[in-house]
């Protein structure tokens, strides 16, 4: 199979297998606020993260390209939504587009049709300094985004079976490029420890790519002829890794992803710590079943309806977001307290 072929398998199969919905929001609730004491129009979204300025807290995450027309055409309708929205955009992995020059008009597409937006290049941790200023000149990107996705190699069947030295390579990409590197992970979490290794290094921010959402390895099952099902079910769920991550160093900005779908879901990544939501799958389903116009009325909604929660919490920006205070319970509180994080903070915090 050509590794053309394998993108659009993932896109097809991302599209069939859905999202999990088990991210933990369900364990997260707001503390209701009667005198919140600011206004609709006091709510601002603007902020610096990693080096980047960005108009919203939304983000398109990562998805295709390296896929011939349908992924061009795909990649094309994005980054037409991201300009009208003012959103930033991550492209899909570019390793296809540097080790086969037709692909590169399937993500070169993002750059000219959103000229000044914000764009996300995107390779995986295999990938060297040259690769990686490669990827970056090949869509004038503003940011590198580095996947980790050993879950989905070992899953699939034509996957990488080695993954030492990572850690280093992606420090030699940093000392070597003039942009923010963002380390995303592909599904499946992570952990504090590990935002702590990226720190170290001067990772600018760390993208946790939650479980819940689309499952890359039930998507490798799907392709292979020996399943690994024990896989289907592994990673740290989205609203528990985005908190571990925010208990490590704070000199590393957190963006949250992971089968987020709706603006209460997208408030309270914010109040755990993120600075910005990722929306992949739930983007892709509604672009490709309902097209262009309704994914943009999509995200205005989302915008509209996080102004109403912010307002009702009282938080005027995202920053103050951050501080809003929560019930964290269940299986959520659980998993935290084993791990050293004291819930009890969160439910004390105030905005004010």
């Amino acid at each position: 199979m050509s590794r053309s072929e394998r993108k659009w398998d993932h896109i097809r199969y991302a599209l069939e297998t859905g999202q999990k919905r088990s991210t933990a929001f369900d364990d997260v609730q707001f503390i209701h606020q009667s005198l919140p004491n600011i206004n609709v129009s006091d709510v601002t979204f603007h902020q610096e993260i990693g080096g980047l300025s960005l108009s919203s807290p939304i983000f398109i995450n990562a998805m295709t390209g390296g896929g011939g027309e349908k992924t061009y055409t795909l990649n094309k309708q994005l980054a037409i939504v991201a300009k009208e929205a003012g959103l930033a955009m991550a492209v899909g992995s570019q390793m296809s587009a540097l080790k086969d020059q037709s692909e590169r008009y399937t993500y070169e597409v993002v750059r000219r049709e959103n000229p000044s937006g914000v764009l996300i290049a995107n390779l995986g941790s295999e990938a060297t300094p040259a690769q990686a200023k490669a990827a970056i000149d090949m869509i004038e990107a503003n940011a590198l985004q580095i996947h980790l996705n050993v879950i989905q190699e070992l899953t699939m069947p034509e996957g990488d079976r080695e993954f030492s030295g990572a850690l280093k390579r992606i420090e030699a990409i940093i000392k070597e490029v003039n942009v923010p590197i963002i380390v995303k992970e592909v599904g499946f979490g992570m952990c504090k420890e590990t935002v702590e290794s990226l720190s170290s290094i001067g990772v600018s921010a760390v993208d946790i790519g939650g479980f819940g959402g689309t499952n890359f390895a039930e998507i490798e099952n799907k392709r292979s002829e020996k399943s690994q099902a024990f896989f289907n079910q592994w990673g740290i769920p989205t609203a528990i890794s985005i908190t571990e991550a925010s208990h490590a160093s704070k000199s590393v900005s957190i963006l949250g992803s992971g089968g987020i779908t709706s603006s209460v879901e997208l408030a309270k990544g914010i109040a755990l710590g993120a600075s910005a939501i990722g929306f992949a799958g739930f983007f892709l389903k509604i672009l490709v079943d309902k097209g262009i116009d309704a994914l943009y009325e999509e995200i205005s909604a989302l915008h509209d309806e996080l102004t109403i929660i912010m307002t009702a919490l009282g938080a005027k920006s995202i920053q103050e977001l951050q501080r809003a205070p929560l019930m964290i319970s269940g299986q959520m509180h659980h998993w935290l307290n084993q791990r050293g994080i004291d819930t009890r903070t969160y439910s004390q915090r105030t905005i004010k």
